[in-house]
């Protein structure tokens, strides 16, 4: 196998691939490579994946190398930082059997992955799942103990302009299969107008089907400024002492924020601050809501996401049990609307006709000496 192609490196993935151009070279540190952060470097059309991590550490089946595999993109895995390192922005590299050449200077290699490998490495990590859930049910319990306040109110909601009240509220995170779920949605926004609410990312994803965000929640490290400035109000997640990094983003941008101070998620906070300002029902599309979400996050726990879906209970939906509830009807004014529009130029023709002339000139008459006019 021998690859050559320019280089662009991040230790973010999602950033990598907002910039990334089709057919160079990926270069990431990101052990347990996720679905969302594959998708968009397949969206990118790369060339091939450099991780400096384990693309699959075997702590979880994750499913971001088999996404890569599908589409023919080889991962050249465990670099290590030092090779990741050395390796520049727009550098012009070969690979040749997972070894790394600069200028005929090997800078470093790794293993190549191919699709035989993904799937054992895969088939490994579902013999740990059970380990792992061990684990992840304990730290959601002890969490949970600790952030119980969230839904207790000790959590202080800030003041918002936008209005939730007896409105629905579609919370849009990019996650799973989010941009097919957010498809299956367009009838449901254009014709109930939701409150379109993006967590980081999710903005984006509002702004890429046509739409602008009402609100967008979040520690702002994975939204793009054009989404920030189409916002019709930016929440900033602060951590509990009040800090919060992204609030600078927001102000260098020249735009105002509100700082919401909470432990948890930002989509957690997204629905307590729809729920506590009354919304009819808060419509989740893309959350994070299983074990294996979480641990694509890198959390160890669910106990905030537990909390708060305990608290606003039945006034949450996912977003997939929408679309196959609401199915778009054709609704009567639009019938009435296709009617009118087939015999307007009936109509036309028959009104030339001196006889349908004479007799609407004769009702007219007739509807004057009724009304007394």
């Amino acid at each position: 196998m021998r690859v050559e192609g320019k280089l662009k490196k991040d230790k973010k993935t999602k950033k990598l691939a907002k910039r990334i151009n089709a057919g160079e070279i990926a270069l990431i540190n990101h052990i347990d490579l996720d679905e969302v952060a594959a998708k968009s470097l397949v969206e990118a059309k790369i060339k091939l994946v450099i991780n400096a991590a384990e693309s699959i550490s075997g702590r979880y089946p994750n499913v971001g190398p088999s996404i890569l595999m599908k589409e023919n993109i080889l991962i050249i895995d465990n670099i290590g930082m030092e090779a990741f390192d050395e390796l520049n922005e727009d550098d012009e590299i070969i690979i040749e059997d997972g070894i790394i050449y600069r200028s005929d200077k090997k800078i470093g290699s790794g293993q190549v992955m191919d699709a035989k490998l993904v799937v054992e490495k895969t088939r490994q990590a579902y013999e740990n799942l059970e380990v792992e859930l061990d684990r992840f049910i304990d730290n959601t319990i002890e969490y949970a103990k600790k952030e119980k306040g969230l839904i207790l109110g000790d959590v202080e909601i800030p003041a918002m302009k936008t209005k939730y009240e007896d409105r629905h509220v579609l919370v849009v995170v990019r996650g799973h299969n989010y941009k097919d779920d957010l498809e299956a949605m367009i009838s449901y926004i254009e014709e109930v107008k939701p409150v379109l609410v993006g967590v980081d990312g999710g903005a984006d994803a509002i702004l890429e089907f046509g739409y602008k965000p009402d609100v967008v929640v979040g520690d702002m490290d994975s939204v793009t400024d054009e989404a920030l400035k189409a916002a019709g109000e930016i929440v900033v997640h602060a951590y509990t002492d009040g800090r919060a990094p992204g609030l600078k983003r927001v102000e260098d941008l020249g735009l105002e924020a509100v700082v919401f101070p909470s432990p948890g998620t930002s989509e957690d906070i997204a629905m307590l601050a729809a729920y506590e300002y009354k919304a009819k029902l808060i419509v989740a599309l893309g959350t994070h809501s299983n074990m294996i979400d979480f641990l694509e996050k890198g959390r160890r726990g669910m106990a905030s996401t537990f909390l708060v879906r305990l608290k606003i209970g039945s006034r949450l939906i996912d977003a997939r049990g929408v679309s196959m509830l609401y199915q778009s009807r054709l609704k009567l004014k639009y019938v009435f609307a296709l009617i009118a529009t087939a015999l307007f130029p009936v109509a036309i023709v028959v009104s030339q006709s001196p006889k349908v002339q004479t007799l609407m000139q004769l009702l007219s008459i007739k509807i004057k000496l009724l009304l007394q006019i």
